[in-house]
């Protein structure tokens, strides 16, 4: 399949502000844009083309994930537990000299902004959770493929990073005119920029893909249950009930990826083909 351009990095973006009604001092500000595109993960199809090219089938796995803390390490090491052979490709890969699988066999030490930090262990450039396109089990994160034989939520048993992408928080504290501090969250997309300078570096990258924009929900409901962990089960309701308010009301700032993805499948369905980039007034990668 041949790749859609990548709409650019800067566009309008439309946003949404409320105070969590469980926490009078957070604030969230709610990327509408991204929220309300029609994003959804292709990985494991031909849509898919990973984000290094001599690596299509490996998606975004390639680098392995950094643990974030503590929480996520236990987190990790008790999904570990929860792999049988049918899930995981290279659990034997994954055994030490005496054939146990410990922290030390699935991860590894590597330099993160400066200072050491873990992250899974790669094997054959890519997560050693990565099962191959020839697994039995099914191809993709062992630790998701786990997660729905089990009947769990993939947040509840994979890194951080993995299942947070590519939706991005922010928090920080600000002082607000009056001198009384808040926390500000901001949920938004992650998209190139989030992985630092080496995000320009990527063969290809799913968030602005128009390809990647043809889920069948948008993604503040096909992610529920993730933002739901990211800013808690109240915030999460009053963003709903915000959005559910503006049902049938114009957007003014959809995303791009998202509206190209839908041109071209009218323009598929009526039989005509795509229209070029230079007509749909998109600069695109």
């Amino acid at each position: 399949m041949r790749p859609s351009r990548e709409v650019p990095l800067d566009f309008p973006r439309e946003w949404l502000e409320f105070v969590d009604p469980a926490d009078d001092e957070h604030l969230i500000a709610a990327d509408l844009t991204w929220l309300l595109s029609y994003w959804t993960c292709v990985f494991g199809t031909p849509a898919c083309q990973g984000i290094l090219a001599e690596q299509p089938d490996s998606g975004c796995c390639t680098h392995g994930a950094f643990l974030s803390d503590d929480d996520d390490r236990k987190r990790l090491r008790k999904a570990v537990k929860l792999l049988s052979p049918e899930d995981w490709q290279l659990m034997e890969v994954a055994r030490d000299d005496r054939g146990k699988i410990s922290r030390k066999s699935y991860l590894e030490t590597d330099d993160l902004d400066g200072e050491p930090a873990e992250r899974t262990r790669r094997h054959n450039d890519a997560c050693i959770f990565l099962n191959r396109p020839d697994f039995p089990g099914g191809a993709g994160c062992a630790l998701h493929i786990m997660a729905m034989r089990r009947g769990l939520e993939p947040h509840t048993v994979k890194p951080d990073v993995c299942w947070q992408l590519p939706i991005r928080r922010t928090q920080e504290w600000v002082t607000r005119p009056d001198g009384v501090q808040i926390l500000r969250t901001v949920i938004t997309e992650y998209d190139r920029r989030g992985w630092g300078p080496g995000g320009e570096d990527l063969d290809w990258y799913c968030s602005g893909s128009p390809d990647a924009h043809i889920g069948e929900r948008p993604v503040w409901q096909a992610y529920r249950a993730e933002l739901i962990e990211l800013l808690g089960k109240p915030a999460y309701r009053e963003l709903e009930r915000q959005l559910r308010r503006r049902e049938g009301t114009p957007f003014a700032a959809e995303h791009p990826a998202t509206t190209r993805a839908r041109r071209t499948a009218r323009a598929r369905q009526q039989g005509n083909p795509p229209l070029p980039d230079r007509i749909l007034g998109l600069e695109l990668r």
